[in-house]
């Protein structure tokens, strides 16, 4: 993860936001949780900045799109309790992945905030194309 990919990313998703007619907050995160690029649409929501890092930072830890954590969340689920630990269970993030077979490892996330939970997860993954196409 560099800082001049990060910046497509976030400009990746932030087009997308426009298209989805969508006020967002885009995060880049590294492999290690570490915020890397960053920004915020004009009139976006107030606690967009904070949940896009948390969706970034937990798909990272995670290893998974945060649109599987709701579920997996839920009073019942495998990972119950998960969401009063910190992390962000709903979806907008994911998990940016590199190398193949055996090789393959997570190496960054990205997160987004400030539409519905559809219009971040297709910001994110407008996002996530620019990493699969660097």
């Amino acid at each position: 993860m560099n800082l001049e990919l990060a910046l497509r990313m976030t400009e990746a998703a932030v087009k997308q936001a426009y298209r989805e007619g969508a006020r967002i907050s885009v995060a880049i995160v590294d492999d290690g949780g570490n915020l890397v690029s960053f920004q915020r649409m004009d009139g976006a929501e107030i606690s967009g900045p904070v949940l896009a890092r948390g969706k970034a930072y937990t798909s990272v830890a995670l290893r998974r799109p945060t649109s599987e954590l709701p579920a997996l969340a839920a009073a019942d689920g495998e990972l119950a309790g998960l969401a009063g630990a910190g992390f962000v269970c709903f979806g907008g993030g994911l998990p940016l992945w590199s190398g193949y077979g055996e090789t393959e490892r997570v190496v960054g996330g990205i997160g987004v905030s400030g539409g519905t939970i559809a219009q971040d997860v297709a910001c994110a993954e407008a996002g996530a194309s620019a990493w699969s196409g660097r």
